[in-house]
C-alpha cells in the first residue's frame, strides 16, 4: 500500500465568478473547492478533499490562500503546481506546492491571516477595478479613518463586527495590525504595493504616487485597509470596512468607534461592505 502524502498549496484566485470557496449542495453553483477537487481528481483519479485556511465568501478574492490535501499520488513535489494549473480554470492558480508534514492542517495550523479591503474613492467608476474595489462617490476623510482604526488594535470582543450567521463560540479576537494606504487609481496593481511590509502613512510615499495618469482627478484614489489578526469572525473585515467608510463620510465620529466596539452590538456598527473589495493576502503559520 502506498504511503499517503500531505500536499500544501498556496493559491491565488479571482472570486468574481464563484459562489465562495466552500462546496455547495447545489452543484450548479461554482465554488473554488469544487474546482480544486475536480482538478486533483483529474490528475490522480482519487477523491481527495481539500482543506482551506479560511473559507472566503462569494465574490471575495485571494492571493495567499492555503489549502492541503492527502494523496497517494507519486507526482513529484515540484510538478504539482504546473500540473494543477494545466487543468484548473484560468481564474484559479497554484502559486506554490510542496509536501508538508503529516500533521499540517491548513486551518488548524494557522496562527493568523492578513486581509486587504480596497476602496475606489472617486466620481467615475474605474472599469478595471469594478470587481476588486468597493466604489464610494463621497470624499472620504482618510485621517479620520486612520484615527478610528487605532481603537480596534489589540484583543477585544468583536461582537459588534460580526454577522448574525457567525458560528464562532467565542467573539474575542486579537487585531495585530490595521493600517491604510492610498494611491491613484491608475497607478497599477495594489498586490504589488500592499504586502506584509507596513504601508506608508503619507500618501506621497506611495511607490506610484508620482506616476498618476491624467484622468486621476476623475477616477479618484484607491484606499487599502490592511488588517491582520489571529482569526476573524464571519464578515468581520467587511463590517469594519463598512464602518470605516461611514467614518470617512463623517457619519460616525472616530471616537464613536470605541463605543461601538464596547457595545458588542452589531446594530451599532456600519453596513457590511461589498464582497468584491476583499482579498485574502496571507495566512501566517
Amino acid at each position: 500500500m502506498l504511503a499517503l502524502r500531505n500536499i500544501r498549496l498556496n493559491l491565488a484566485y479571482d472570486g468574481t465568478a464563484y459562489h465562495g470557496f466552500q462546496s455547495q449542495p447545489d452543484k450548479r453553483l461554482r465554488t473554488i473547492e469544487d474546482a480544486l477537487d475536480a482538478a486533483i481528481r483529474k490528475l490522480t483519479g482519487e477523491e481527495s478533499k481539500v482543506i482551506c485556511a479560511g473559507r472566503t465568501d462569494a465574490g471575495v478574492h485571494a492571493v495567499g490562500q492555503v489549502v492541503n490535501f492527502v494523496t497517494a499520488s507519486r507526482i513529484p513535489e515540484e510538478r504539482w503546481a504546473l500540473a494543477l494549473n494545466s487543468v484548473l480554470p484560468p481564474d484559479i492558480r497554484v502559486a506554490e506546492a510542496r509536501e508538508a508534514a503529516p500533521e499540517f492542517h491548513a486551518r488548524f495550523s494557522a496562527r493568523g491571516k492578513t486581509y486587504r479591503y480596497l476602496i475606489q474613492n472617486g466620481r467615475i467608476p474605474a472599469v478595471l477595478w469594478r470587481n476588486y474595489a468597493h466604489l464610494v462617490f463621497e470624499p472620504l476623510d482618510l485621517a479620520a479613518m486612520r484615527e478610528a482604526s487605532r481603537c480596534l488594535l489589540g484583543e477585544h470582543d468583536f461582537s459588534s463586527f460580526r454577522a448574525s450567521g457567525c458560528s464562532a463560540k467565542r467573539p474575542v479576537r486579537t487585531v495585530r495590525r490595521l493600517e491604510w494606504q492610498e494611491m491613484p487609481v491608475g497607478s497599477g496593481d495594489p498586490a504589488g504595493w500592499i504586502s506584509a511590509a507596513s504601508p506608508a502613512e503619507n500618501p506621497s510615499q506611495s511607490p506610484a504616487a508620482s506616476t498618476a495618469p491624467p484622468d486621476t482627478a476623475r477616477l479618484g484614489r484607491l484606499l487599502a485597509m490592511v488588517i491582520e489578526a489571529d482569526a476573524f469572525l464571519y464578515n468581520m473585515v467587511r463590517i469594519i470596512a463598512g464602518t470605516m467608510i461611514e467614518v470617512g463620510k463623517g457619519k460616525i465620529a472616530p471616537a464613536e468607534v470605541a463605543k461601538i466596539l464596547a457595545a458588542r452590538d452589531r446594530r451599532r456598527a456600519g453596513p457590511t461592505a461589498a464582497a468584491g473589495g476583499l482579498c485574502l493576502l496571507e495566512v501566517h503559520y
